[in-house]
């Protein structure tokens, strides 16, 4: 349980799976994208088995895009020819495809965590809110104006425009100097225990762990919550 602390004034949000709910987005764009293509034709069973096969490689592809072992380019296309090698497909026009109907539709389809907009309407009035994430930076800007969350946070901070990603400490070094906010008296929320939590301790601000399917975890959060409206009930 989060207790209260004055001295917080600028709170910096992750966004997917911590206010956008990342994986509802992606399963509804995969149903549609599904009979869209009619992917049952060409022998894939059903889309629950299309989606298991391409997280696996999605994950997999983000993890090197993260270490940059793997560009942004490289990551779009190979993550879905893949998916589409596994099941013995090969139709390059089919993959490129549905890698653009994903990239266009994904976003715009939203899906938020509850309580996203109670939460950010609230805390705008109390301390100041910024956004830091390692999405694709022209990804994050669609969403975050389809789902009319711009209007809450004064900064946004891509990977892409810091130029390192997170868990690396100079992303939020970046963020807080844009921010114009100490260490001290910010503090980080979200999902990752790696990427959001262990990088912002490891620069020295405190962190809040969004953990709403209650997962038993190692890892060293200052706080935790499960539902995002908790945070109204301390800042």
């Amino acid at each position: 349980m989060i207790q209260p602390k004055k001295h917080y004034k600028h709170l910096f949000f992750d966004l997917d799976r911590t206010l956008w709910d990342f994986d509802s987005s992606s399963k509804q764009t995969f149903i549609d994208l599904f009979e869209q293509f009619n992917l049952k034709s060409f022998g894939i069973q059903d889309v629950e088995t299309f989606v298991s096969v391409y997280n696996k490689f999605n994950d997999y592809y983000w993890d090197l895009y993260r270490k940059g072992e793997v560009t942004k380019e490289v990551l779009r296309g190979i993550r879905f020819q893949t998916t589409f090698d596994s099941f013995g497909l090969d139709n390059k026009l089919l993959v490129q495809q549905i890698t653009e109907a994903y990239l266009y539709h994904s976003p715009r389809n939203v899906f938020l965590f509850p309580n996203t907009h109670k939460t950010l309407e609230y805390l705008q009035d109390k301390v100041t809110l910024h956004l830091i994430t390692n999405g694709f930076e022209e990804v994050q800007e669609i969403k975050m104006q389809s789902s009319d969350l711009r209007k809450y946070f004064t900064t946004i901070v891509t990977s892409e425009e810091a130029g390192v990603k997170k868990p690396d400490a100079r992303i939020f070094e970046f963020a807080l100097k844009r921010a114009g906010a100490e260490a001290i008296e910010s503090i980080m929320i979200g999902d990752d225990l790696e990427v959001d939590i262990e990088g912002a301790r490891q620069f020295g601000m405190d962190t809040v762990f969004f953990n709403p399917d209650k997962v038993v975890h190692p890892g060293n959060a200052t706080f935790e919550i499960t539902d995002l409206c908790e945070l109204c009930d301390y800042f």
